[in-house]
């Protein structure tokens, strides 16, 4: 397991690394529902705070796998069957979401989030023997993800107030390892692979809120008071969910990630893009509670507006600023700030639907600039 050239023409997706974010699919809808459910009832701050928990586990197990891909893919039988495992771990993962959000019980969380890296340990300490100057990051990573994953074992026996702040402190800490590591001897990344992948997984995400809009037109056939509007949720969601497409990969994403501080950024930065693309589904589930009378939760639209504007902020600070001029850098912020306020206006969602296609409209007009 020798390290991959990062300059290795024609790297692209393997069949390995699609088929591991399939069970991303079933772990990212099952947090967004439990999302949906969690605002629905009312149980707005510990709904947000438990999906902020819950995605951090699907995110860091994602992003740590396509990381570790881009610099040691052998794709030989056992990196197969150790990804295999890892996939594996993830479906345990969502199992236990449903538990997370409605008892606080994260003892099948933590276990099957273990199970995932601890098959990674056992990549980093394979890719330790031959990995020559980056011999040294190899075994901290190793050392250091195995040894976070006890604490997270031993974090189970503690009370629930403690818990609590274990889960900060570790979390933390598991955003250290990658920080020391590469400080230490940076692993090669291939940046067209990486983007590509970070790419893939933005698809997954949006995916959500198209099966949302579907969900809306299911719902307007068996309503026979508002079926118009139920189908006019439906369009609007296209169009927003196309709009965050477009916006998402107009940049070169490529440039976001020369070095090892950019490529950090870059990173830890995805978490509120890739969390925001998830619970915009959710927002778009309470849009129809709403109009269905489902639930009266005040202020509803906010559970989309705010996932939207942190999405077009996150990908206009991470990728689109260093490579537009004063008119794309200009309508974006101020186009996520509108969409964030929008909700105060009595026709938010087109208003909202307008807006990210005015900011497309923009994007069109200005080339992107290499």
């Amino acid at each position: 397991m020798t390290p991959r050239d990062p300059h290795e023409a024609g790297r692209a997706a393997s069949t390995l690394e699609l088929f591991f974010d399939l069970v991303f699919v079933v772990a990212v809808s099952a947090a967004a529902a439990q999302l949906h459910h969690g605002l629905t009832e009312g149980h707005v701050l510990d709904a947000i705070a438990n999906y902020g928990f819950v995605f951090f586990g699907i995110w860091w197990a994602w992003m740590n796998f396509t990381w570790f891909a881009t610099s040691f893919d052998t794709d030989d039988w056992l990196y197969r069957v150790l990804t295999i495992l890892q996939m594996g771990g993830v479906l345990v993962f969502a199992s236990g979401i449903g538990p997370a959000f409605e008892e606080h019980d994260y003892s099948v969380l933590v276990i099957a989030y273990v199970v995932m890296r601890g098959a990674l340990v056992a990549q980093w300490l394979r890719a330790s023997r031959l990995s020559g100057p980056t011999r040294r990051a190899t075994l901290i990573y190793a050392t250091g993800i195995a040894l976070v994953q006890v604490l997270w074992l031993v974090s189970l026996l503690l009370p629930s107030g403690l818990f609590t702040v274990a889960l900060i402190v570790l979390v933390a800490a598991e955003l250290i390892v990658p920080i020391v590591a590469e400080r230490t001897g940076t692993t090669p990344w291939h940046p067209h692979h990486i983007t590509e992948r970070y790419g893939l997984f933005t698809l997954i995400l949006l995916g959500e809120s198209l099966l949302a809009s579907a969900n809306a037109i299911i719902e307007a056939q068996g309503d026979v008071e508002s079926p118009g509007r139920l189908i006019g949720i439906a369009a609007l969601t296209l169009v927003a969910t196309a709009a965050l497409w477009w916006i998402y990969f107009w940049p070169p994403h490529h440039h976001a990630i020369g070095d090892v501080a950019s490529s950090l950024a870059y990173v830890y930065g995805h978490f509120f893009v890739f969390a925001a693309a998830g619970a915009f589904s959710a927002g778009i589930e309470i849009e129809i509670d709403v109009l269905t009378g489902h639930t009266a939760l005040p202020y509803a639209s906010f559970a989309y507006t705010i996932p939207l504007a942190v999405f077009v902020l996150g990908i206009w600070a991470l990728a689109i600023r260093p490579h537009a001029d004063y008119v794309v850098n200009t309508a974006l912020p101020l186009a996520a700030l509108l969409v964030l306020i929008d909700p105060l206006i009595p026709v938010p969602f087109a208003l909202t639907a307008v807006i990210l296609a005015g900011a497309v409209a923009v994007l069109v007009w200005r080339r992107v600039r290499e």
